[in-house]
């Protein structure tokens, strides 16, 4: 199985139909992300699955007017259950293993046929309050998923050996 077309294919999509998604599509997305690497396997990680139209739109608002977060038909926040904890090289573990949960997550969009888009700028705090998420919680970022209702250029992605090294810088 060869997943570098379904990778080189997926885009941010910020335009969505309202074409609704199953709740087996949902359910495997979701379950792509809790499929996904953590750190020491702690699974440091709560995923909130919003469907409901006015609480999209209230997500919207806490995301400054966004407006494909209230137009996608599903958005997930990621949170982490630990906030502390952080890995041997003393960076923190959460931003680290739930960015590999949204692009397991986001992968398996791409592979349903669906468009998805990572979203950092909110007000943590109206989001928290909207989803009833716990004071000692984060919302790490929010992925939007649906239908795609537009259809952009991919942007160009660096020379291949730019980027990596073998052996040494």
């Amino acid at each position: 199985m060869d997943l570098l077309p379904e990778i080189a294919r997926r885009v941010s999509i910020r335009k969505y139909s309202d074409e609704p998604l199953s709740d087996q599509q949902v359910e495997r997305i979701v379950e792509a992300g809790r499929q996904a690497p953590s750190a020491k396997n702690r699974q440091a990680w709560r995923f909130i699955v919003v469907r409901d139209p006015d609480t999209r739109k209230s997500l919207e608002s806490a995301a400054f007017g966004q407006e494909y977060i209230g137009q996608a038909p599903v958005t997930i926040a990621l949170c982490t259950t630990n906030v502390e904890y952080k890995m041997p090289n003393g960076q923190l573990s959460y931003p680290i293993d739930l960015a590999f949960a949204a692009s397991f997550m986001l992968l398996q969009a791409e592979h349903e046929g669906l468009g998805g888009c990572v979203v950092t700028t909110f007000n943590e705090q109206e989001v928290k309050t909207l989803l009833s998420v716990p004071y000692s919680m984060r919302v790490v970022m929010l992925l939007v998923v649906g239908y795609p209702d537009e259809s952009p250029d991919r942007p160009p992605r660096h020379p291949f050996k730019r980027v990596v090294a073998y052996e040494h810088w």
